[in-house]
Order: structure tokens, then sequence, then C-alpha cells
């Protein structure tokens, strides 16, 4: 670009291409990772993506060149993209009677192996649920625990399995359940489960997902080139299992008589494919009532937000916050919800 020194216009370069990067990623939800499985994992760098077009926006700004216009069209084009990433208005906190509380945690085991270093991390995220009392509370990576009991909860299906190590998912609640039921995913520990729950004179279907792990560390330290490679694989192999897993659900939603509720771990990001098609005309209760970043899983280079709430257009999300509190490698998520009358 004419104008701009050498230094610059090496900068500009490099702005240009996360500029491309990020356009390309705006189309990435609408991809079959089947079809498209190598450009999908692009998907988790897009919260990457628009924080470095942010700092490049920024840097021509202060200097007052024309460059600054490339990553601000570039942001604007995907606002909604940036609402995923960061609420800057206020978080919603108006609660309002027949309101229904639901807490979704991925515990990963109550720490059974240690990786935190702390003890008695299943009491603790007991006290922790107790304290902050949600009505509904949905478990991935449980497992069961004599430190983990809440009287609180009466209502309770535990979905687990395994021979050395006992676990799976969970929904707790103070509801009673009319039916529950689980969704089978083929050759993993994963699953979903689901609840009916009788709230007053009313009948709601609360899904508990955890989709497949790609295997990605929190740390993500000590990456070489081949380890490099056998991550990049492993993580395409993982987005084309979570597309059949997310449409197992999806199809089971369809036939549900209630009104619905998803949480849980999806293991991938607001812009991905499986986010995108689980998500269809549900509301994200943290774009509604959410404030800041978001961050639900405890990367150390960005924040990643890959735990959900997403509600049906009948409930009215009242509130909406994200737990920082080091219980497990994801921070809890609540969302105040109430069905709007007919």
């Amino acid at each position: 670009m004419k104008g701009l020194k050498i230094h610059d216009k090496l900068i500009f370069l490099v702005n240009s291409i996360a500029a491309a990067l990020l356009l390309f990623a705006y189309i990435l939800p609408y991809l079959s990772p089947k079809s498209f499985a190598l450009l999908s994992v692009l998907s988790l760098g897009v919260p990457l993506l628009i924080l470095i077009n942010a700092l490049f926006a920024l840097y021509w700004l202060l200097k007052v060149k024309r460059p600054v216009f490339l990553s601000v069209i570039v942001l604007l084009i995907g606002f909604r993209y940036i609402g995923s990433l960061y609420k800057f208005s206020g978080s919603k906190d108006s609660e309002q009677a027949n309101q229904i509380s639901l807490m979704s945690f991925n515990v990963r085991l109550f720490n059974v192996y240690d990786w935190i270093d702390s003890e008695d991390i299943g009491k603790k995220a007991m006290k922790f649920i107790s304290n902050e009392n949600p009505d509904i509370v949905c478990f991935q990576e449980f497992h069961p625990d004599p430190d983990v009991f809440n009287e609180a909860y009466p209502y309770k299906f535990e979905d687990v399995s395994g021979e050395r190590m006992k676990h799976g998912q969970a929904i707790w609640s103070k509801y009673d359940f009319l039916n529950k039921g689980s969704i089978t995913f083929e050759n993993t520990a994963n699953s979903a489960i689901y609840a009916d729950l009788i709230t007053g004179s009313d009948t709601i279907r609360v899904y508990n997902v955890h989709l497949q792990s790609s295997g990605i560390s929190s740390q993500a330290d000590n990456i070489d080139q081949n380890s490099s490679k056998r991550l990049l694989k492993r993580v395409t192999e993982t987005f084309k299992m979570q597309q059949d897993q997310a449409e197992k659900v999806v199809a089971h939603m369809k036939s549900s008589p209630y009104k619905i509720i998803v949480c849980g771990d999806f293991n991938n990001t607001a812009y991905s494919y499986v986010y995108n098609l689980i998500k269809g005309d549900l509301n994200d209760a943290f774009e509604v009532g959410g404030h800041g970043f978001g961050r639900t899983f405890a990367f150390r280079y960005f924040p990643v937000r890959i735990d959900f709430i997403l509600s049906d257009q009948d409930f009215s999300v009242n509130g909406f916050k994200t737990y920082d509190i080091r219980l497990s490698d994801h921070f809890p998520i609540k969302a105040e919800l109430t069905l709007d009358s007919d």
C-alpha cells in the first residue's frame, strides 16, 4: 500500500492474512466436517483471529492510517460472531416468577486423577453448588463419589459406565422426573442424556450433551511438529464424530413433545458446525444475558467458550453467569430462565 513504510507494509501483509482467515471462518458453521474436516479446524482459532484483527485495527487507528478499514470492515461483517466471544452490555439479572435456574458443569471426574493440586474437589464442588442453589444441575464427566452428594436434589439421573472408572453424564433436579433416557454415541464414552421435568404446571425437557473431545489440553505445552500433525489428524476425526453425535441429538430434539433446554460441553466453539446445528432456532443464554468473554474452558492462551446453555425461544433469559472458580478444567455456567405463558 502506497505511503506506508517497509515495516508497516509487512504488518499490513500479516493483517491481510488474518483478515482473510477470519472472513473465511465466518462460513465454517455451514460447512460439514465430514466434507471439509481440515477446514473446520479453523473454527477453534476464531476467538484468536477476532482478537488479532481487533489489535490490528487499534494499531492502524493510533497511527491514523487507512489500513484501519480492513480489519474494521471484516469485524463489522462478523459482528454477531463477536457477540459470541464478548458481550459488551451488562448481564441481565432480573428475577421473575416461576423462574428456573439451571447450571451446566463439566467436573472432570471431580479431580479423581489429581489434575488440580487441591484436595476434596468433590466436597468443594458440592459447597459451591449449594451456595449458588440452581434448580437443575447438569454434570458432564460425572463420577460417582461418596463426597458427591447434595440433599437439595432428590431427583437424580446418573448415566455412568466403565469398568475401571465409572463416569458419564448426570442431571440433578429439584423437580420430579416424568421421563428420562439417554442417547448413545458409538465408539466413545461420550453421550447425551435427557429428562422431562415437571415444573409446576409445565413440563420441560432438559438435554445434557457431552460431544466428543478433541484431546486438546488446557495447557497445550510442548507441542512439537510431529505431535502437531497427530493432533491435527485427531481433531479432524473428532469433528466428524461430533457431527454424527450432534445429528443424533438434533433428531431426538425434533421428537420432543415439550419445550427444551440444551446444555453441556460441546468440545467446540460457537463458530463450529456442530454448535450451529444444535443451536438451530434456540437462544444462546450467554448471548442474551451474559457479560464479558464468557470463557468456559481454562485454555492458557486465549478465551474459549465451549460449554453452552441453549433454550427454546419460549423461554425468557433473565440472567446468565460464568463462574471464575477452579474446580475443573472447565468453568461452570448458570442461566435463569422463565417459560413464557401462551
